[in-house]
């Protein structure tokens, strides 16, 4: 890839991997407009990596507290806390998603990855996503999380497995559904982005590991880079705003871009 290549690409994930919005409906514009080839495995390890960092500043203190509290709690030196039982319906939520990235993810690859199925899944699930910010209660917190929410939640992560859902829109979209706030329903979705990156990144740097081929480190190394940057400051301001802007500038950028892929399908 050339350097323009990489900076895009690289911008594109990190400010898309945490709105709701689809980044992998933005991955597919540059290349629809401009026939670049797909960026390949080792690239998309490197972004994600970048991401997966990202998210892991920001939300290190709470990442630590919840890490410390489960430790203590795994090993009977402590009860039960707030912490140690939002880590509990972390690891549970992502069981679902887990499972069946493991179970179809050769199916996916073969059948759904195209930009007709990227363009009526951000349709869908922008309504969707609409549909929930408007009807949901917002009356509950993280503290009022149990683990039959967690699971539902998980279950709905499940689904972005399917190109187009957006990870980050369809968790939003549970937790909503559920009755959380803005707030917590985009925190609880952040925060299960770490187990679940994790094992994303992991899958792909194994498959990475049993391909054969030189390994382009600075285009890596610059990807990982722009990605994590442009991930934290998204996940900032998408924290500050959410809860007075709410969800509708979301949906309506998804229509948009959902109606522009539906063009470049057909055109």
């Amino acid at each position: 890839m050339d350097l323009i290549q990489v900076i895009l690409l690289a911008l594109i994930q990190g400010i898309t991997e945490f709105l709701p919005i689809s980044s992998s409906g933005h991955l597919l514009l540059p290349k629809e407009l401009f026939g670049w080839s797909d960026q390949g495995l080792a690239f998309d390890v490197a972004v994600h990596v970048g991401t997966w960092f990202a998210v892991i500043l920001y939300f290190r203190r709470d990442l630590w507290s919840m890490a410390r509290d489960w430790g203590l709690h795994l090993g009977a030196r402590q009860e039960a806390t707030d912490n140690s039982r939002l880590a509990w319906y972390l690891i549970l939520a992502t069981l679902p998603a887990a499972f069946a990235g493991l179970a179809l993810d050769s199916v996916i690859e073969a059948h759904l990855r195209s930009t007709l199925v990227v363009a009526l899944t951000t349709l869908i699930f922008g309504a969707a996503l609409g549909w929930a910010d408007w009807r949901g209660s917002r009356q509950r917190t993280l503290l009022d999380m149990t683990w039959k929410l967690a699971l539902i939640i998980g279950l709905a992560q499940a689904l972005a497995l399917i190109p187009g859902t957006s990870r980050s829109g369809i968790t939003i979209t549970a937790a909503l559904f559920l009755g959380l706030t803005r707030h917590d329903a985009a925190r609880f979705s952040f925060l299960l982005s770490v187990p679940v990156i994790a094992l994303s990144g992991g899958y792909k740097t194994l498959q990475l590991w049993l391909q054969s081929g030189p390994v382009p480190w600075g285009d890596l190394l610059w990807g990982a880079l722009l990605a994590g940057l442009s991930a934290f400051v998204c996940i900032h301001y998408f924290m500050q705003y959410i809860s007075r802007m709410g969800m509708m500038p979301f949906v309506v950028y998804r229509f948009i871009l959902g109606g522009v892929l539906l063009l470049l399908v057909f055109a």
